[in-house]
């Protein structure tokens, strides 16, 4: 009975309360999201304001697939007591029906947000620079200050810096660029740099942006 006891005390003292906030663009409120928490499997619902708050276990992991919206996860660490999900919108019209069908979000808002904040619902908007954005994506690829290098740390020098090619034309650097305004990054070397010649030949980095 006093094992019992125990027992029961030790699992309510791992059993927390973690609040969060659900937005959209950045800026809109999403209610009506079922949250989870995959360890406690105990589940909330976010509020007219976004808001939701929900038992958990330590290190436990919150999870939320809405409908309409890019699925996103969380582990819960020592210290998490609030979280903050911008939600990413996949923009099409049967997903517009569903956000405002089952009232994540107001029409008006989902029709102005998709229509003028477009770039607020880009993920890559989360990031201070476009060194940041660059930094821990692309597989042997080192970014070092305001500088990137393709061949890694054994090569990082003046001579060995990437060439830089935004929107098909070369340029020397990329410090100008906000992270927002790209629209893909892709990185090329080897034989599929050999078009750019000699100056390829440190490999490429390849922006495109929201022209």
């Amino acid at each position: 009975m006093v094992a019992a006891a125990m027992l029961s005390s030790l699992v309510l003292a791992q059993n927390r309360v973690v609040y969060g906030t659900l937005t959209a663009f950045n800026t809109y409120p999403v209610q009506n999201i079922k949250v989870t928490a995959k360890k406690a499997k105990s589940v909330a619902l976010s509020d007219s304001l976004g808001h939701f708050s929900i038992v958990c276990f330590e290190e436990d992991m919150i999870r939320i697939k809405p409908k309409a919206f890019r699925s996103v996860s969380e582990k819960i660490g020592p210290e998490t007591d609030s979280l903050l999900f911008n939600l990413i919108f996949m923009d099409s019209k049967s997903n517009r029906e569903l956000a405002v069908g089952y009232g994540y979000m107001k029409e008006d808002e989902l029709t102005y947000a998709v229509g003028h904040l477009q770039q607020e619902n880009n993920e890559y908007c989360n990031y201070a620079n476009i060194f940041d954005l660059v930094k821990g994506r692309f597989a042997g690829v080192v970014v070092s200050g305001s500088t990137i290098y393709i061949r890694g740390l054994n090569s990082v020098n003046s001579d060995n810096e990437a060439l830089y090619v935004v929107d098909g034309a070369i340029t020397p650097n990329i410090e100008w660029i906000s992270p927002c305004d790209v629209g893909s990054i892709n990185v090329v070397k080897d034989g599929m740099a050999a078009i750019y010649g000699a100056q390829g030949s440190n490999g490429v980095v390849i922006i495109e942006t929201k022209r």
